[in-house]
């Protein structure tokens, strides 16, 4: 019987954070509990989690996701959720490996071939988006993402509404489907404004129009717009989601698997969602075991849609990007505008472990920036 004995974390450029565990009698896997801007909390967590499950028989991960959620008494949020996403990856990585299938299989199956992915344009501030775009389809990619605004004040000029949209409509044509995220940058005075003004361009969805702890807003905008409605980054559990399945608010849910509960709850919140008829596309501006992970989950979910990809994003590092940690990157190549379903054991991506642990010797403290208004006032991120 294989115990759990070890649960190293390794903090690793560019904002990452990796989690190993190792077995009595030597099986390893391997997660991702990235929590951008708070790596150290979570690596703080771990601390319960070690005195919890060491020990523990490692083929039991639905017990452990249990164990670790409803034990400690607080539950739920950013953290915790990290913490628990990044052990529910490695032990669902050493299933797959113990038994010689992808974690898919484990799933249920696959349910297609391959998976269509994004990547983004235009970093934090989006600008020279165009040419951005164009560089993306020459990659293999046909479906970007970006930044809908800069950041925008309560109530802000008409200008920002109408240089948002002439933004996406330069890249619209560039014949690239696109993504917009608000990244909740934006306040119900603007949010009805930007909506509309985007409507006639057809973007595949609106990202975070409105920050998830505004559901009634939420509402009121979704029955306003015929616009695709997309959030979930941070709500961090089939409970957070349920209130915005229950008022039909949004179309498209984007849970994170490093953020809430790993392969075992992003699949359960998979379900839900399709019990509404919403789609699935999981958030993932993270590394290589996140991004596994998401496509082993869709690969067995039918509602899943398309998946976002960092390969190149604006938070990376040449030296720290996608595929800098991952032995077999052609698995992660992009043709077409998609991936094919991984099909090696576990995760299906194979770590390079001397390169994880040099980096971690000096670990990044990768914070968000802040900005402020013309005013002095802060601005959200």
């Amino acid at each position: 019987m294989h115990r759990i004995s070890t649960i190293e974390t390794f903090i690793v450029p560019p904002r990452w954070l990796f989690v190993r565990i190792g077995t009595d009698e030597g099986a390893v896997g391997w997660g991702e509990a990235s929590l951008e801007g708070h790596a150290e909390a979570v690596v703080g967590a771990m601390e319960a989690v070690r005195d919890r499950i060491i020990g523990h028989d490692v083929r039991r991960i639905e017990d452990i996701w249990q164990l670790l959620h409803r034990l400690g008494f607080y539950r739920g949020g950013p953290v915790l959720l990290s913490a628990i996403s990044g052990i529910d990856q490695a032990l669902w990585d050493i299933k797959g490996r113990m038994l010689g299938v992808p974690v898919s299989d484990l799933l249920g199956g696959r349910v297609r071939d391959r998976m269509r992915v994004y990547a983004w344009i235009g970093g934090d501030r989006p600008s020279d988006v165009a040419d951005a775009a164009r560089r993306r389809r020459e990659q293999g990619f046909d479906a970007v993402k970006m930044n809908g605004t800069e950041d925008m004040d309560w109530l802000d000029s008409p200008a920002a509404v109408d240089a948002a949209a002439e933004r996406l409509a330069l890249v619209r044509e560039t014949g690239v489907d696109v993504g917009i995220d608000f990244h909740g940058r934006v306040h119900k005075p603007m949010a009805r404004q930007l909506v509309r003004a985007l409507e006639p361009l057809r973007p595949l969805f609106v990202e975070e129009v409105l920050t998830s702890e505004q559901p009634e807003a939420i509402a009121q905008l979704a029955a306003q717009t015929v616009l695709p409605i997309a959030l979930g980054e941070r709500l961090y559990s089939r409970w957070d989601f349920k209130p915005f399945f229950e008022a039909a608010s949004i179309d498209v849910a984007q849970p994170d698997l490093s953020h809430a509960g790993g392969i075992s709850e992003c699949r359960r919140i998979a379900a839900m969602a399709e019990a509404y008829d919403v789609a699935l596309a999981p958030h993932c501006p993270l590394g290589p075991l996140a991004l596994a992970a998401c496509l082993q989950v869709a690969a067995s979910s039918p509602n899943f849609v398309i998946q976002e990809m960092s390969l190149g994003i604006h938070y990376n590092q040449a030296d720290a990007d996608l595929l800098s940690y991952v032995r077999n990157p052609e698995v992660l190549s992009v043709s077409a505008g998609m991936v094919a379903v991984l099909e090696g054991a576990g995760l299906g991506v194979e770590i390079d472990e001397d390169a994880v642990r040099a980096a971690a010797i000096k670990p990044h403290r990768w914070r968000n920036p802040v900005w402020r208004g013309r005013d002095g006032a802060l601005r959200e991120w």
